[in-house]
């Protein structure tokens, strides 16, 4: 089981102080996918703050980071990526504050499936300043933040290491409140599964998600998290024994106890799971692995 973390006491529109170095104020965003809404934090005081995921189009929450740091100067602006409740204030952030924009270009689309509608549309209009895609170093007054590439939930994610206080700004890669949807074509749980290795040996002491609480004992929180996928991959294949199935047929049993609202995220990580499974020959589809084919195990 995953040892979730849900509990977080906050207003929208107020910024509190989290950390010696880091401050948050939460967008008025709340919904299936985005949990309490999306956090947007700020790092560093006075001369040179960065601000990291900018959150949604809402004037109301780009006046809260601006009342946040008045009498500072926003110097930096980092994405984790380009989803509709990250990226999209970061221009009219930067046309107010003349900030450097900083992330990974968006490569590929995500595909609606025949219907499969996320609530997480692509961001398609914005275009970082400065490219991370292979990482980075970044510094500002009393701060440090290394770029580190992290693919799996979307082709350009990126993680935000902060030096100083050993923590990851960690996006949507990991959440404390729930598990991550990978969606095909652009996310892939074979680089997910790099990407959690790689954040889980970096050794981090807190872990801040875009969205909910903190992780603050984060190698065995990640460990659940990758447990967690291969025992989706040991329950989908356990459903194939029990003869051919699609993915619709699968999700209600194995998402029993889940809100049905979710069933089209869970489908899209279903067929990831069904890509990488096919990819390594433990199943097999009628043609090319998508939502509506029809599965089953080899022989």
């Amino acid at each position: 089981m995953i040892p979730f973390v849900r509990d977080l006491t906050f207003q929208y529109g107020v910024v509190d102080q989290v950390s010696p170095l880091i401050r948050r104020v939460v967008a008025d965003n709340p919904g299936p996918f985005t949990y309490l809404g999306t956090g947007t934090y700020i790092v560093g005081r006075g001369a040179s703050v960065a601000v990291i995921d900018p959150g949604p189009d809402l004037d109301d929450h780009l006046q809260a980071i601006l009342r946040a740091t008045e009498g500072e100067r926003i110097t930096h602006i980092f994405v984790t990526h380009n989803h509709a409740d990250h990226s999209p204030l970061a221009k009219p952030l930067q046309a107010l504050t003349g900030a450097v924009t900083y992330g990974c270009p968006l490569t590929s689309a995500e595909d609606d499936g025949g219907g499969v509608k996320m609530e997480a549309d692509d961001d398609r209009g914005f275009v970082a300043d400065v490219t991370v895609c292979e990482g980075g170093l970044f510094e500002g007054q009393g701060w440090t933040l290394e770029a580190i590439p992290t693919p799996g939930h979307t082709s350009n994610h990126i993680c935000f290491a902060l030096k100083e206080e050993n923590a990851l700004f960690s996006g949507d890669h990991i959440m404390g409140w729930s598990t991550t949807v990978i969606s095909p074509p652009d996310g892939n749980m074979a680089a997910y599964f790099a990407s959690l290795d790689r954040i889980k040996d970096r050794g981090f002491s807190t872990l801040w998600p875009t969205h909910g609480p903190p992780v603050t004992d984060p190698a065995p929180f990640i460990q659940a998290y990758i447990d967690h996928r291969r025992a989706r991959e040991t329950q989908i294949l356990g459903a194939l024994a029990r003869g051919p199935a699609r993915i619709k047929d699968i999700v209600p049993v194995l998402y029993k106890d889940v809100d049905s609202r979710l069933y089209p995220a869970a489908a899209r990580s279903m067929l990831a799971h069904m890509i990488q499974l096919a990819g390594e020959g433990r199943i097999r589809a009628d043609g090319e692995p998508a939502l509506d084919s029809e599965y089953r195990l080899p022989g």
